[in-house]
């Protein structure tokens, strides 16, 4: 009888020896791989894509479950301690990537912009003076600097802008020449979806709308997007030269106004499958900062405080004087 009773209560006092250990699992469950993608994220490149959508929608929806169940494990047993706190914590902080998808405490994907290589420098995409709604190196000023794919985007535009008018004419970038920024060879381009109506959110399905993706000498890609429909005025494989009109500034895709959207990125463009790693972009031969920053004011009404920049062409070499010509 004696060796059946101790054989009976060993796992009961194996359990109470581990459950001081154990009770702290669920908190290093969340944290661990928290670290990990954090660290594989810092690395860059595309598995530091990848490791950002872990973080984003991956881990938060097993933290927020977790979170839950510490709760309820908490009102059951009518008590608390250390290791449930600490789960609780580390859920809380897991949880805060999941909250940049409702734009909630969110911050610039990270990366130096030194490491990001190459960078592009090219000239304006409009002939005409552009105002900068969305651009630069932080989420305040360029909203799309959280993302991986348009690290640093812009979103440009021409005044008048911010009218909330439902007229697409009555916007001074509708309509407008698109220009290529720099020479190279057309990737993609998709022509033929309709303009939303400004001052509604287009289609969220296909968030470009018309789109054409350039690729540079470098073997990286500019895409331009939100074309007016029946404005791409180039084809896949066409070779394409600096100031050379691409198409028309419209408003397809997911947009609340016209403008054009510029971004530059490593990989082709995918339009099915988006997924890229984000390069610099900079800007040359105009009267502004290489890389400006956009961003708006919201007070009785919404402004761009965005510069306005003029593209200015390179100078020309000034004929020789006839004095000059004479000389040996």
């Amino acid at each position: 009888m004696a060796q059946s009773a101790i054989a009976v209560s060993s796992p009961s006092s194996s359990w109470r020896r581990a459950w001081p250990v154990l009770r702290w699992l669920p908190a290093a469950g969340l944290a661990l791989p928290f670290a990990l993608a954090w660290a594989v994220l810092l690395r860059g490149g595309m598995t530091g894509v990848y490791a950002y959508f872990v973080l984003l929608a991956g881990l938060p929806p097993l933290a927020l479950l977790t979170l839950l169940g510490t709760l309820v494990y908490a009102l059951i047993r009518r008590r608390s301690s250390a290791a449930l706190w600490a789960t609780r914590l580390v859920a809380l902080f897991v949880s805060w990537p999941g909250a940049w998808l409702f734009n909630v405490a969110t911050i610039r994907y990270p990366g130096a912009i030194e490491d990001a290589q190459p960078a592009a420098t090219v000239r304006l995409p409009f002939a005409e003076p552009v105002r900068v709604y969305w651009g630069g190196d932080d989420v305040r000023s360029n909203y799309h600097a959280a993302y991986p794919d348009q690290r640093w985007a812009y979103d440009l535009t021409i005044d008048p802008t911010l009218s909330g008018t439902p007229r697409l004419e009555e916007y001074g970038c509708y309509g407008k020449q698109v220009l290529a920024p720099a020479d190279g060879r057309v990737q993609l381009a998709v022509d033929g979806a309709a303009d939303a109506v400004p001052g509604q959110i287009g289609n969220a399905s296909s968030p470009f709308g018309n789109v054409v993706s350039l690729e540079l000498a470098s073997g990286t890609h500019l895409v331009f997007a939100h074309l007016q429909p029946g404005s791409v005025m180039v084809r896949a494989g066409d070779q394409v030269h600096e100031g050379q009109v691409i198409a028309r500034c419209g408003n397809s895709g997911h947009t609340s106004e016209p403008h054009l959207h510029l971004h530059h990125q490593r990989q082709p463009f995918d339009l099915q499958r988006p997924l890229a790693e984000g390069l610099p972009l900079f800007f040359r031969d105009h009267d502004g900062p290489p890389m400006p920053h956009g961003g708006v004011s919201v007070g009785e009404r919404i402004e761009a405080i965005g510069p306005v920049l003029r593209h200015i062409d390179a100078p020309q070499a000034a004929p020789a004087s006839a004095t000059e010509k004479a000389q040996p």
